[in-house]
């Protein structure tokens, strides 16, 4: 599984990665805005955060809470299971 975490705006993009538009960016900087304000108010408990990347393979969105001591994933929404079939399915068709 490779997922690309949305920790900073400044991050350089991935190869083959689209330039962000000013609208995305303005997304991109408030979703990161907003993540940091429930993580701050401990939403999800004291020792856990929301955090949201992109699987590389996919190129889908992946928002997981995980353990801040450990970094071991909690949860994750889709699961690494459909993620897998996703990309399974696009090689199929001949996507990649």
């Amino acid at each position: 599984m490779q997922i690309d975490p949305l920790h900073s705006v400044g991050q350089p993009l991935a190869a083959g990665a689209a330039p962000l538009t000013l609208d995305k960016l303005s997304e991109h900087r408030e979703l990161i805005q907003a993540v940091k304000a429930l993580n701050a108010a401990e939403l999800f408990g004291q020792n856990q955060e929301l955090t949201f990347a992109v699987d590389r393979e996919t190129r889908r969105p992946v928002v997981r809470i995980v353990d801040r001591k450990t970094n071991e994933v909690i949860r994750q929404i889709p699961p690494e299971l459909v993620l897998r079939l996703a990309q399974d399915l696009s090689l199929l068709r001949g996507e990649k």
